[in-house]
Order: C-alpha cells, then structure tokens, then sequence
C-alpha cells in the first residue's frame, strides 16, 4: 500500500490550453494516441474559442515529453503558443476525449 501512495506523489498534473490552428486538424486524436504511447492519463477536447484544452497526468518524464508533444501536435497544426498551469490530478490512468466545452 505503501507503494501506491508514493506511486501517486510522483505524479503531476498539468492543464494545457492550445492555441493557433489546432481544430479541424486532428490534434485531439493525435494527443489521444501520444498519450496512450507515453502512459499519460488525462483529457484533451475542443474549445469553443477555437482552442484546445487538455490536462496530461503522469510521472513528470512523461509530463515533460507530453508537453514538448504540444508544442508542435500533429503534421497539418500549427501551434502558435501553449498556456501551461498546475492542475490536480484525475482518478484513473485513461487518456479520453472530451465532447466541445
């Protein structure tokens, strides 16, 4: 049991806000599939702005890895910026997409 809570501390969350031309290109679909390669749990969804949000949970190697992911996303986005901030971390391990907020 001990485990599992040490396990949990080592864990971060971060909530990401994307903008630049990241809907209608397949950035959540491709932040989905990365997320499941490097073990990340969270969310990602549209928002009505025209940006994405997203909140990655995880070991802080795979957090960083996660990030430096959406920095760039997928081959047709262009991202212009990512606003990062601390977040508290979801129950679960699954990354899943969100409807439109």
């Amino acid at each position: 049991m001990a485990a599992a809570g040490a396990e949990g501390m080592n864990r971060q969350a971060r909530l990401l806000r994307v903008h630049g031309l990241v809907q209608g290109v397949g950035y959540r679909e491709a932040m989905r599939r990365e997320a499941e390669r490097l073990a990340v749990g969270g969310w990602v969804r549209n928002r009505r702005d025209g940006t994405v949000e997203a909140l990655v949970c995880g070991r802080p190697e795979q957090v960083n890895r996660i990030l430096a992911w959406a920095q760039r996303g997928p081959r047709l986005a262009m991202v212009e910026r990512v606003v990062v901030s601390d977040a508290d971390a979801p129950a679960g391990s699954a990354f899943e997409i969100l409807p439109t907020a």
